[in-house]
């Protein structure tokens, strides 16, 4: 390669290497020779305030306590800023950086790397989620206030396009983002799909006491927010549970998040916690004993602009593991999946839980569906070939192919 290359990447809303896309592009770079620093948050059993792990120099500072509200995230995201700033100030002068590379949300890393300009750094985004949409999903647009915050994340989400040199994002619905909104050149916009890495999401035995005698289990993965749609799930649980008279499935929800408690409490109301389980944050070991022990897994996300656009990570992790998948009919999801999923109505728990039922009567349809999923990702969406993105793009920008 020559001049050994500089990234800085920064991440406001996981601890690295929690945040598994994060990880991936950092292990990815120094693995060919760049030499990777990352700025994120403490969190998730991460608490050093600098390490070096795999060759990535890890520099975490404090973070206000998760926003869950419009006051809150104003809060966690401004203590996030002022310690990137430091940080990367840090950085420069120990290790240095040509570029910096922002991963949203939210869509104000820009601001840092305004800083670093007249040094001649160079700043790359890597679009994770539309903010204008997560917004709306989060706290809808029905008030005026909330209508002003979200041409905010609008405008945010611009000036971030105006000051990058090349965007990666994680979809076609996302580079059209980028296109039309952002009005970036199509040329400078990298399709960057995060594709699980195989060795990571190991196929292994199921686990049977974790079903808790029942003869089948759904699984699910993944954050525990508002705009996941667990409460589809408990919906379908009891609708099994009531109407169908199936009390043989049990049903395990994998994760942590800021909508755990409430969603606990909702569990417990709909008189479910016999057939249903909350783990929290597991281990990667207790991640695949659970989903690999399920027999169909789910992807509740709820039928909204931000859902519709987005490429869920849990989608390709059930994939790679083999599982056959239920989810609302989603334009991103339906083109990861294609057909390893069932697709029920968008929003309706009765039509998911029917077609979650008709999986577990159909163990062969199950089979199939679970091996065209795994051979997809074997040979399409694992990070084995969806990082040559990644190495392609920082490639052209070094050799000044985006000026």
């Amino acid at each position: 390669m020559g001049k050994q290359h500089k990234i800085l990447i920064i991440v406001e809303n996981l601890p690295v290497p929690f945040d598994t896309r994060v990880w991936q592009e950092a292990t990815t770079l120094v693995a060919n020779g760049y030499i990777v620093s990352v700025i994120c948050p403490k969190g998730k059993g991460y608490m050093a305030e600098e390490e070096t792990i795999d060759g990535v120099h890890i520099f975490r500072h404090n973070l206000a306590e998760e926003g869950n509200g419009v006051i809150g995230y104003l809060r966690e995201y401004s203590a996030a800023l002022s310690a990137e700033v430091r940080l990367a100030k840090k950085i420069y002068k120990m290790i240095g950086f040509d570029v910096i590379h922002g991963c949203n949300p939210p869509d104000d890393i820009y601001l840092v790397a305004r800083r670093f300009k007249k040094y001649g750094v160079k700043y790359v985004f890597d679009h994770h989620d539309i903010c204008p949409e997560l917004f709306e999903a989060k706290f809808g647009i029905n008030s005026i206030t909330k209508k002003l915050m979200y041409q905010s994340q609008v405008f945010m989400e611009r000036q971030t396009y105006k000051h990058c040199t090349f965007a990666f994002v994680t979809n076609e619905s996302y580079k059209k983002i980028a296109i039309e909104r952002g009005k970036m050149d199509p040329k400078k916009v990298i399709v960057l799909r995060s594709g699980p890495k195989l060795e990571r999401m190991k196929i292994q035995p199921p686990v049977e006491n974790i079903k808790r005698g029942k003869k089948y289990m759904v699984g699910y993965l993944g954050v525990i927010g508002q705009q996941e749609g667990i409460e589809y799930i408990l919906q379908a649980a009891k609708y099994c549970r009531e109407t169908l008279k199936r009390d043989d499935i049990f049903w395990g929800i994998v994760g942590g998040g800021p909508h755990v408690t409430a969603l606990k409490e909702m569990c417990s109301k709909m008189g479910l916690d016999e057939c249903v389980e909350f783990t929290g944050r597991v281990s990667d070991q207790k991640l695949l004993d659970y989903l690999n022990t399920a027999d169909v897994c789910v992807n509740s996300d709820t039928y909204n602009s931000m859902n519709d656009k987005s490429t869920m990570n849990k989608i390709l992790e059930y994939m790679a593991l083999a599982k056959p998948i239920v989810q609302f009919e989603l334009t991103e999801g339906h083109y990861s999946a294609q057909e390893a999923s069932l697709y029920a109505e968008q929003n309706n728990a009765k039509d998911m839980a029917d077609k979650i039922v008709y999986l577990l009567e159909n163990p062969e349809m199950r089979k199939k569906m679970g091996e065209y999923g795994r051979n997809r990702v074997v040979h399409e969406l694992s990070w084995e070939h969806t990082s040559k993105a990644l190495l392609e793009g920082y490639e052209k920008f070094f050799k000044g192919k985006f000026n």
